[in-house]
């Protein structure tokens, strides 16, 4: 039997705890539930468009789905073994079922009309909207609330900026928090505009068998609200065989760029952690180092960053392929779409180790004010800027020949050099009140 220590893939393995809920939507079981779901609710939908049978039996159907368990799916892999196909096993899983309910004079209407990918591409997107749903949307959530939190807490906190990696204008800690948050909150709207689309539509598309069965039934209008009201999502109008793949690539491409978010957010963090901005919680007992004794890394940010960028590559992947097939169907697509767990498993042990992460990050303000203290010259933009609005000549180079020295430039320096210059005194006065600690803009 598998466990966490012989599993090969680390989600399964040593990550197994931080992925669990998504078994529920993307392990074979179920997948296997899912179809089953489509199988049950399309033939419920279709006896009432075609009354093969008196009613009053669809709950008990339905519980097929509903109380599927490990027997039920070690019993649907047994028909597979000689079926050699994933969807007739399902197919034939559920007539077994339906003969216990009595209902074996109209089990030929299981599967009718359908090919398999009716099924799949149904059921895929089913499971991704409620994964989505239940567990992804609210993981970004709270990582939002989060950045919110600290951007609100932080807002006053004046913090050196750095472009180029070289000091730069002052900003507020509060203020960085929020570009996060704010770049967050822009890209989920995006995500949450996004629908969840389906194929259903027969061999290749066109409801053939459908039609020729029964000709005088609007089989696309049966298919649009079949599957928008038994399944809520949006049945694709016109598809090969399998469905475009474009609405998911949409919905990968999306995640992804929230993914990028973070891992930029990763970044910067781990750097002010180097910088001394922020002291890290200390659990008793954590090694940080198995050399030396006196490290604490920042290790949830690290591991946050790489996870990220497997999700990513996974996703990027997914995006790429998924939407290319040979003419009406080749099979790349089945066994690239059994991974769409794979990059969200990712995302979510990315999104608790940067919840672990940031509830760990202890301010540092001393470290904070002396970068800002040791970093006078920052100030030369607001004086120069000041100087251009009264009409002093040059004011640019005139700052430039000060601070673009080997000399440290300091508080005296400064106001040494708004001695010498030759405007009001209240020029003067207003220039002296700027600093690196209160030169911050607006801020939040």
């Amino acid at each position: 039997m598998m466990n966490t220590f012989n599993a090969i893939s680390p989600i399964d393995g040593r990550y197994r705890n931080k992925v669990e809920p998504l078994a529920e939507f993307f392990s074979e079981r179920a997948l296997i539930r899912y179809r089953l779901r489509v199988e049950v609710e399309y033939f419920i939908a279709l006896n009432e468009q075609l009354h093969f049978v008196d009613g009053g039996w669809e709950e008990s159907l339905r519980d097929v789905y509903r109380n599927f368990d490990d027997a039920g799916a070690a019993e649907v892999k047994e028909i597979e073994k000689t079926t050699n196909h994933d969807v007739k096993s399902v197919e034939y899983y559920l007539k077994r079922r339906m003969d216990a309910l009595g209902l074996e004079a109209c089990k030929e209407f299981v599967h009718f009309g359908l090919t398999s990918q009716d099924v799949n591409n149904t059921a895929v997107p089913l499971s991704m909207r409620e994964c989505h749903e239940q567990v992804l949307r609210p993981a970004y959530g709270r990582i939002l609330e989060l950045l919110e939190a600290r951007a609100q807490e932080w807002a006053a906190v004046p913090m050196l900026a750095h472009t180029h990696g070289q000091p730069a204008s002052p900003t507020t800690l509060g203020k960085e928090m929020e570009v996060f948050a704010y770049r967050l909150r822009r890209q989920l709207e995006q995500l949450d505009k996004l629908s969840f689309e389906a194929k259903f539509g027969g061999a290749t598309g066109n409801f053939n068998a459908h039609r020729v069965a029964y000709p005088d039934i609007d089989w696309r209008a049966f298919g649009n609200t079949f599957v928008s009201e038994r399944l809520g999502l949006v049945r694709q109008q016109y598809t090969t065989q399998i469905e475009n793949y474009d609405g998911m690539a949409a919905y990968f491409d999306a995640c992804k760029r929230v993914n990028v978010i973070l891992v930029d957010f990763c970044r910067d963090i781990w750097t002010y952690v180097s910088m001394e901005y922020f002291k890290q919680k200390i659990k008793a007992g954590e090694v940080g180092s198995s050399a030396m004794p006196h490290k604490v890394n920042p290790i949830d940010f690290e591991n946050a960053e790489g996870n990220l960028g497997l999700a990513n590559a996974i996703f990027e992947h997914l995006s790429h392929k998924l939407p290319i097939s040979r003419m009406q169907r080749d099979l790349t697509d089945s066994t690239v779409s059994r991974n769409i767990g794979v990059p969200i498993a990712h995302t979510l042990i990315a999104t608790a180790s940067i919840e672990k992460g940031v509830g760990k990050l202890l301010l540092n303000e001393q470290a904070l004010h002396r970068d800002l203290e040791n970093n006078w010259a920052v100030v030369a933009e607001a004086l120069q800027t000041i100087l251009r609005s009264v009409g002093y000549p040059n004011p640019y180079e005139a700052l430039k020949q000060l601070t673009r020295t080997n000399e440290k430039v300091t508080e005296e320096t400064i106001h040494r050099f708004i001695d010498t210059l030759e405007v009001s005194d209240d020029i003067k006065a207003r220039m002296r009140t700027i600093t690196p600690h209160n030169y911050t803009g607006y801020g939040l």
